[in-house]
């Protein structure tokens, strides 16, 4: 045993533990709502890519973002998200330097994710 520091230590690698002493208890690891939460965030992803498809490949679609954003028309700007048929529900916010899109789902009532996306226009 040497000690470092003020700690004892047995070698180089592992601490010295006091009698009585034990790690904390955990309870026991349940993935199925990490599961959950990961299949739900594949299915945000991929309506967030068609919209950002639509954005990317339309001008006529994005020009029409843009020009409803500017007069303020917050419905306006929502409804052109869902026109491209995504399933998720989005909430849609823009500013004169871009628009921001968060994405959530739940599972069993419970918010479970979230993807938050911001695109530039100026």
């Amino acid at each position: 045993m040497y000690y470092a520091n003020g700690q004892a230590f047995y070698n180089g690698y592992y601490p010295y533990v006091p009698y009585g002493w034990s790690r904390p208890q955990y309870p026991a690891i349940d993935t199925s709502l990490f599961n959950q939460s990961a299949s739900e965030t594949k299915k945000l992803m991929d309506d967030a890519s068609v919209i950002i498809d639509k954005l990317a490949e339309s001008d006529d679609f994005s020009a029409k973002v843009m020009n409803a954003a500017q007069m303020s028309e917050h419905d306006k700007v929502k409804q052109f998200m869902k026109s491209t048929g995504i399933a998720s529900d989005v909430d849609v916010q823009f500013n004169p330097d871009g628009l921001h899109l968060l994405f959530k789902s739940q599972v069993n009532h419970k918010d479970c994710c979230k993807l938050n996306i911001a695109l530039r226009w100026r």
